[in-house]
């Protein structure tokens, strides 16, 4: 990078940071971007005559609002809710509803930035969008759950609709949530409307919605190996989190004959070196979607599995790593240790769980490295064919969903290959991720003129 690059870099993000002073997963988001877009930009003056990395990273509207409800106790609680309508250029507002303690405008402005990119990849007509709240759905009850929910919807009725911003799910929300959000939304507006995605299969939700993220990310990784002449088959694989997506990602690990020795959750990791088999996920998957226990647990029931406390799995080595968990689970120690200890490829399951100085050190390494916009977009792709699908009154058949993701996970990974290939054949992923979401968002924008 020259020297003219890394001043337009350190000058836009300068910018950046005064007009969202303490945002720094924001931040990190903007620059991991911007970092691949700017020579692609100085290169061609038309975006930046037209100040389109500036009107990019600026939301087209952020809504706060109050959400009061009552707990079980008759105590009156107040949390508040946000959504982000981050750019609309492409299609309707698209992206999850984060219910969680720890979220804040700069997570979801970050989430919401990383969604306009991701949400272009996919081929579908979505724009970017995020939105939830600081409540926390753990240790609360059904009729709780139920009657934030409620009141929730009471004012993001207002700014969603099926050809306007259409949510769905993330952290904290759930089938049972959606669910809620949804009979809420169809009292007030008297009619059915697909308003949100991730919908019981009985109310039309699509079938493989909540197996889209975990199995879209391992069918990306399946792309980047087959790229090199290799697979999936009999690779040594560490998986991060036990929510949906690592869930479904072990599963189609083991579908197509991987060996998963890995899954965490907020408390510490589980190592069970015999490797994951069908019984052993599906007595997971029980725990988690059902009892709503610890990953602990675990080890106690599998007699050679170790609990590890208050860790994370990047010291097990292995070959193939997917951090399904949360934002910032791998920093430049573990990616140092992951790449020590021979690591191949790794696909982001989860939202940005790579901080730059990780992603720098994978790259550096030559690891293949599928960037989340790209490894973890078959979620939002599925979203995207629950809404065909209820625009046409048709449920498509499991088989038809998941032919649909591999061609969609095939054709970004077609696209991160085209824009970021270099001479010497290696596919920087980020790079072709970025500039082929880049170019399809700022042409439309191009084409409105100055709006």
């Amino acid at each position: 990078m020259d020297r003219k690059v890394r001043g337009e870099i350190r000058s836009f993000m300068r910018g950046l940071v005064r007009r969202n002073p303490g945002e720094k997963e924001f931040h990190q988001a903007v620059r991991e971007v911007i970092e691949t877009l700017m020579p692609y930009v100085l290169e061609n003056p038309k975006y930046k005559h037209a100040q389109i990395l500036e009107r990019m990273t600026e939301p087209d509207r952020i809504i706060i609002f109050r959400v009061t409800w009552e707990d079980d106790n008759g105590e009156i609680r107040a949390n508040r809710g946000w959504r982000v309508q981050f750019n609309n250029s492409i299609g309707p507002y698209k992206g999850g509803l984060r219910f969680h303690q720890d979220v804040n405008l700069s997570v979801l402005k970050f989430l919401g930035f990383e969604q306009v990119f991701k949400n272009a990849l996919t081929g579908l007509p979505m724009g970017g969008a995020k939105g939830g709240s600081n409540f926390n759905p753990k240790g609360k009850s059904d009729r709780e759950v139920m009657r934030f929910c409620h009141s929730l919807m009471i004012e993001l009725h207002r700014h969603i609709g099926e050809s306007t911003d259409v949510p769905a799910g993330d952290i904290g929300v759930g089938g049972r949530e959606i669910s809620y959000m949804f009979g809420q939304y169809k009292r007030m507006e008297n009619r059915w409307a697909g308003i949100l995605t991730g919908k019981g299969i009985s109310y039309g939700g699509s079938l493989i919605r909540t197996e889209a993220t975990g199995y879209g990310c391992v069918y990306f990784m399946q792309r980047m190996l087959e790229r090199t002449g290799d697979g999936l088959a009999g690779k040594l694989c560490s998986v991060s989190g036990s929510g949906n997506v690592a869930l479904y990602a072990v599963e189609k690990l083991l579908h197509l004959d991987a060996k998963v020795v890995t899954v965490s959750d907020s408390g510490g990791f589980i190592h069970d070196p015999d490797g994951f088999d069908a019984e052993k996920l599906a007595w997971l998957k029980d725990l988690k979607e059902v009892r709503r226990g610890r990953i602990s647990e675990y080890a106690d029931h599998v007699p050679n599995a170790t609990y590890h406390a208050g860790e994370r799995p990047w010291s097990v080595p292995v070959e193939l790593a997917f951090p399904c968990a949360t934002q910032n689970e791998i920093d430049g120690d573990d990616a140092a240790l992951l790449v020590k200890n021979g690591l191949r490829a790794l696909a982001e399951g989860a939202n940005m769980p790579s901080n730059l100085e990780a992603i720098n050190t994978f790259l550096d390494a030559k690891v293949l490295f599928g960037p989340a916009k790209a490894a973890n977009a078959g979620g939002v792709a599925v979203s995207g064919l629950e809404q065909a699908q209820n625009a046409q009154r048709l449920a498509w058949s499991r088989e038809e969903v998941d032919r649909r993701l591999q061609e969609i996970m095939t054709q970004i990974h077609e696209k991160c290959v085209t824009y970021g290939e270099s001479e010497n054949g290696f596919v920087n992923y980020v790079k072709g991720a970025n500039l082929a979401g880049f170019i399809k968002v700022a042409d439309a924008m191009l084409s409105y003129g100055v709006v």
